[in-house]
Protein backbone atom coordinates (compact mmCIF):
# COMPACT_ATOMS: atom_id res chain seq x y z
CA UNK A 1 0.00 0.00 0.00
CA UNK A 2 3.12 2.63 0.61
CA UNK A 3 4.68 1.61 -2.86
CA UNK A 4 1.45 2.90 -4.19
CA UNK A 5 0.92 6.00 -2.40
CA UNK A 6 4.69 6.48 -3.18
CA UNK A 7 3.75 5.94 -7.30
CA UNK A 8 0.50 8.08 -6.87
CA UNK A 9 2.55 11.60 -4.99
CA UNK A 10 5.67 10.91 -7.00
CA UNK A 11 4.60 13.43 -10.03
CA UNK A 12 4.42 16.18 -7.14
CA UNK A 13 7.70 16.06 -5.69
CA UNK A 14 10.05 19.07 -7.01
CA UNK A 15 11.99 17.78 -9.67
CA UNK A 16 15.61 18.49 -8.62
CA UNK A 17 17.23 21.20 -11.28
CA UNK A 18 20.12 20.37 -12.92
CA UNK A 19 23.33 20.92 -11.50
CA UNK A 20 25.05 24.38 -11.51
CA UNK A 21 21.51 26.05 -12.66
CA UNK A 22 21.36 28.33 -9.26
CA UNK A 23 24.98 29.67 -10.17
CA UNK A 24 23.97 29.64 -13.50
CA UNK A 25 21.15 32.27 -12.75
CA UNK A 26 23.00 34.69 -10.14
CA UNK A 27 25.58 34.98 -12.41
CA UNK A 28 22.91 35.95 -15.12
CA UNK A 29 21.02 38.36 -12.77
CA UNK A 30 24.56 40.05 -12.14
CA UNK A 31 25.54 40.49 -15.65
CA UNK A 32 22.06 42.26 -16.02
CA UNK A 33 22.59 44.49 -12.94
CA UNK A 34 26.04 45.56 -14.34
CA UNK A 35 24.76 45.61 -17.71
CA UNK A 36 21.96 47.80 -16.44
CA UNK A 37 24.71 50.17 -14.22
CA UNK A 38 26.89 50.52 -17.21
CA UNK A 39 24.61 52.09 -20.01
CA UNK A 40 23.26 53.76 -16.88
CA UNK A 41 27.22 55.05 -16.55
CA UNK A 42 27.08 55.55 -20.75
CA UNK A 43 23.59 57.82 -20.40
CA UNK A 44 25.11 60.15 -17.84
CA UNK A 45 28.50 60.55 -19.07
CA UNK A 46 27.20 61.20 -22.99
CA UNK A 47 24.23 63.66 -21.16
CA UNK A 48 27.11 65.81 -19.06
CA UNK A 49 29.04 65.73 -22.29
CA UNK A 50 26.62 67.13 -24.37
CA UNK A 51 25.50 70.00 -21.47
CA UNK A 52 29.44 71.09 -20.81
CA UNK A 53 29.31 71.38 -24.77
CA UNK A 54 26.45 73.28 -24.67
CA UNK A 55 27.37 75.78 -22.16
CA UNK A 56 31.13 76.81 -23.87
CA UNK A 57 29.24 78.77 -26.49
CA UNK A 58 26.85 80.78 -23.86
CA UNK A 59 29.71 81.19 -21.44
CA UNK A 60 31.81 82.50 -24.79
CA UNK A 61 29.55 84.92 -25.37
CA UNK A 62 29.27 85.99 -22.22
CA UNK A 63 32.83 86.67 -21.83
CA UNK A 64 32.99 88.37 -25.24
CA UNK A 65 30.06 90.54 -24.36
CA UNK A 66 32.00 91.67 -20.67
CA UNK A 67 34.97 91.88 -21.97
CA UNK A 68 33.47 94.73 -24.75
CA UNK A 69 31.62 96.27 -22.17
CA UNK A 70 34.08 96.56 -19.32
CA UNK A 71 37.17 98.95 -21.41
CA UNK A 72 40.05 96.53 -20.83
CA UNK A 73 40.49 96.45 -24.50
CA UNK A 74 41.15 100.01 -24.16
CA UNK A 75 43.95 99.98 -21.41
CA UNK A 76 45.05 97.08 -23.59
CA UNK A 77 45.21 99.37 -26.90
CA UNK A 78 46.38 102.25 -25.10
CA UNK A 79 49.19 99.95 -23.83
CA UNK A 80 50.41 98.59 -27.19
CA UNK A 81 49.88 101.78 -28.94
CA UNK A 82 51.83 104.25 -26.14
CA UNK A 83 54.14 101.63 -25.01
CA UNK A 84 56.65 104.24 -23.74
CA UNK A 85 53.82 105.76 -21.50
CA UNK A 86 53.16 101.95 -20.45
CA UNK A 87 56.62 101.28 -19.60
CA UNK A 88 56.69 104.47 -17.53
CA UNK A 89 53.43 104.06 -15.93
CA UNK A 90 53.38 100.48 -15.41
CA UNK A 91 51.51 99.81 -12.53
CA UNK A 92 48.79 102.44 -12.99
CA UNK A 93 48.03 100.44 -16.29
CA UNK A 94 48.12 97.02 -14.58
CA UNK A 95 45.68 98.40 -11.89
CA UNK A 96 43.02 99.64 -14.31
CA UNK A 97 43.76 96.06 -16.19
CA UNK A 98 43.40 94.40 -13.01
CA UNK A 99 40.32 96.27 -11.87
CA UNK A 100 38.07 95.86 -15.45
CA UNK A 101 38.84 92.10 -15.36
CA UNK A 102 35.59 90.65 -16.46
CA UNK A 103 35.71 88.16 -13.72
CA UNK A 104 32.38 86.58 -13.97
CA UNK A 105 32.59 85.62 -17.35
CA UNK A 106 36.22 84.58 -16.83
CA UNK A 107 34.91 81.99 -13.80
CA UNK A 108 32.36 81.27 -16.11
CA UNK A 109 34.13 80.35 -19.27
CA UNK A 110 37.09 78.65 -17.43
CA UNK A 111 34.54 76.35 -15.52
CA UNK A 112 32.44 75.47 -18.76
CA UNK A 113 35.37 74.93 -20.66
CA UNK A 114 37.35 72.47 -18.16
CA UNK A 115 33.97 70.72 -17.40
CA UNK A 116 33.63 70.02 -21.30
CA UNK A 117 37.31 68.97 -21.63
CA UNK A 118 37.28 66.49 -18.14
CA UNK A 119 34.42 64.71 -19.52
CA UNK A 120 35.58 64.65 -22.78
CA UNK A 121 39.08 62.84 -21.49
CA UNK A 122 36.74 61.02 -18.91
CA UNK A 123 34.18 59.94 -21.55
CA UNK A 124 37.16 58.75 -24.14
CA UNK A 125 38.93 56.89 -21.35
CA UNK A 126 35.82 55.70 -19.99
CA UNK A 127 34.45 54.37 -23.55
CA UNK A 128 36.49 51.63 -24.14
CA UNK A 129 35.67 50.15 -21.16
CA UNK A 130 31.69 50.92 -20.84
CA UNK A 131 31.38 49.81 -24.82
CA UNK A 132 33.19 47.04 -23.84
CA UNK A 133 31.02 45.93 -21.31
CA UNK A 134 27.39 46.96 -23.25
CA UNK A 135 29.09 44.96 -26.79
CA UNK A 136 29.82 41.73 -24.57
CA UNK A 137 26.63 41.19 -22.72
Amino acid sequence: MRQDFEKLFSHLKPAEPPAGLFDRIILAIKREQESQHTRRLVFGFASLLIVSFMAVPFSLTILVGQVESSGILYFISTAVSDFGTFLIMWQDFSLAVLESLPLTGMIAFAISLSLSVFTLRLFLYRKRLLLGYLFNY
